[in-house]
């Protein structure tokens, strides 16, 4: 198994101690489980190595991987900040008693209300993205007689080797202000300019689903000759270096497994190193994790309802979800571990292709797939979908969005429930 909360009992997976097909016939299907144990797990895992490796550091949850209000809950019990991209990820926060001041409101296209209404939460931070933004967030701090804590946005020009789509840190980027032509020198100027601008750092993001800390030591070196640079020629020094993103996890066996507070101890002494070599004194040191909070903390159960072979081509697997509940294979072609969740012991001699139900030719959940001879009625589970499935979950074709049941400790409850038909209806005139 690729995650340590996964066993097999009798020929039925379990999930955190749980038969997952107990848990469909109680629920339905789709249906997205969460391991509570394993989301706190991976918070620690974050939380002790950074507090351990820094001499000041904070790991933020990056909301867009999964955003809401049990999750915000648990995030704020096990001591991380959050990252936010929008108004709507706040008002979650807000709603479950986040702490405000520990938020830091990230997003390369706020408006006005959004920064107005995160003014008005107390929210912590603002990661400011490009100039036409500081221009609003000092605006509106003023409008509203305060002095709003900010960092900068940077790009740094690393390429993660990573999906294109989730790449974020390269110099032609739409996020961030890049250093390499002398921008992001003006824009910290400008900031530091402006009398309702609190400056205390700068930020990164370089991308997602990295297995390498070689990124973050290039980004780390990159980002500190920078704020030497802000010492020497503006007086000013950083405070807060913001490295972004976290580390990858395991979608199938061939993904490397990471030791996430060993490379964390690695990356700390790069940053000491670089301080002591430029003479900086250690800023707090800030990542923000999101999939690997959550992503090995999620499974999701399908109900499959036909099989067809077309002789000469292939065979297909349908079931009762797809890119409704899980867009990732048709935005990137990303790989999943699926199980026969009730037959797990069966000879898996069936290659298909397990599609969605959408009237959308893109609508797959993952190709040549070896399972048994399935029926309508079987069911199957797609491993490691905590993240970036319900956040990026739809209502295409009018299908309704699946619930999330959290698992601890023997007990399951819902978090989200499943949305209805009237849920579906309810914004019409």
């Amino acid at each position: 198994m690729i995650c340590d909360n996964l066993s097999v009992k009798n020929g039925h997976l379990y999930f955190a101690g749980r038969d997952t097909t107990e848990l469909a016939a109680r629920y339905g299907t789709p249906l997205y489980l969460m391991d509570e144990e394993r989301l706190r797990r991976n918070c620690r895992v974050y939380r002790e190595a950074m507090g351990r490796s820094f001499a000041s550091a904070l790991p933020l949850y990056a909301s867009k991987a999964l955003a809401c209000r049990r999750v915000y809950e648990i995030i704020a019990e096990e001591g991380l900040g959050a990252d936010v991209v929008s108004a709507g990820e706040l008002y979650l926060a807000r709603s479950a008693a986040f702490p405000m001041d520990k938020v830091f409101f990230h997003g390369n296209s706020k408006t006005d209300e959004e920064i107005s209404f995160a003014m008005d939460c107390g929210v912590g931070y603002f990661i400011i993205d490009n100039a036409d933004e500081l221009a609003a967030v000092e605006r509106i701090a003023a409008e509203k007689g305060i002095r709003q804590k900010a960092l900068l946005r940077l790009t740094p020009g690393i390429d993660p080797h990573t999906f294109a789509a989730v790449s974020t840190g390269q110099v032609d980027s739409k996020f961030g202000v890049p250093i390499e032509t002398g921008q992001a020198l003006t824009f910290v100027r400008q900031a530091l300019e402006l009398p309702h601008i609190h400056l205390r750092g700068i930020h990164a993001h370089v991308g997602s689903q990295v297995f390498t800390s070689q990124v973050f030591y290039d980004t780390a070196d990159i980002m500190l000759r920078f704020m030497a640079e802000l010492r020497d020629k503006l007086g000013y020094t950083a405070e807060i270096l913001n490295l972004g993103g976290g580390y990858g996890v395991r979608y199938t066996q061939s993904d490397p497994v990471v030791d996430i507070a060993g490379e964390i101890g690695k990356v700390a002494e790069h940053v000491k190193a670089g301080c002591a070599a430029l003479g900086l004194p250690e800023p707090m040191v800030l990542m923000e994790p999101g999939r690997s909070i959550v992503a090995d903390a999620g499974l999701t159960l399908y109900t499959v309802q036909s099989t067809k072979t077309i002789p000469g081509y292939r065979s297909y697997v349908s079931v009762d979800g797809g890119m409704t509940d899980n867009p990732r294979y048709a935005l990137y072609h990303a790989s999943y571990t699926i199980e026969p969740a009730g037959r797990m012991d069966d000879e898996r001699d069936f290659v298909c292709t397990v599609g969605g139900r959408c009237c959308e030719s893109g609508d797959m959940i993952q190709e040549d797939v070896a399972l048994p001879r399935l029926q309508r009625g079987d069911l199957l589970a797609v491993l490691t979908t905590g993240a970036y499935n319900h956040s990026m979950a739809s209502n295409y074709n009018t299908v309704a969005r699946p619930p999330i049941v959290m698992l601890s400790g023997g007990r399951d409850y819902v978090a989200v429930r499943r949305e209805t038909f009237a849920d579906l209806a309810a914004r019409e005139l």
